[in-house]
């Protein structure tokens, strides 16, 4: 099993993309799902989380994304969607999507990545 991401790219700052996880083996409103940040030599950064089920959003007590990214359920396309706005060239990185061992969003929760997709990357460059 695993996620695959989708819509990664090139931007210019202040431009916008919307990332999608989906997988075609598992449903994945039965899991918490976490998005996930990492630039090369740099710790993995973890930008938002929505819970199974209802899909409440979640985001960690970071200023880094904080008001700029939205994430959402596409229950019907079976999919996990992670809207960025206002893109700085501090956000170039590979987006992974992964499942959540807890099936509510936290901190702990975000600890706990189970299955990963491959990794898409966003570049924000003039």
């Amino acid at each position: 099993v695993q996620l695959v991401e989708s819509g990664g790219g090139l931007v210019q700052p202040g431009g916008s993309l919307t990332l999608s996880c989906t997988a075609s083996e598992i449903t994945l409103n039965t899991y918490a799902i976490g998005w996930f940040r990492q630039v090369a030599g740099r710790e993995r950064e973890g930008v938002s989380c929505i819970d199974s089920g209802d899909g409440k959003p979640y985001y960690p007590d970071s200023d880094s994304v904080k008001g700029r990214f939205t994430v959402s359920r596409d229950q019907r396309k079976n999919t996990v969607n992670l809207q960025m706005n206002t893109l700085k060239p501090e956000d170039t990185a590979v987006y992974y999507c992964a499942t959540l061992m807890p099936w509510t969003c936290s901190d702990y929760a975000m600890q706990q990545p189970d299955i990963w997709g491959q990794g898409t990357q966003v570049t924000v460059s003039a």
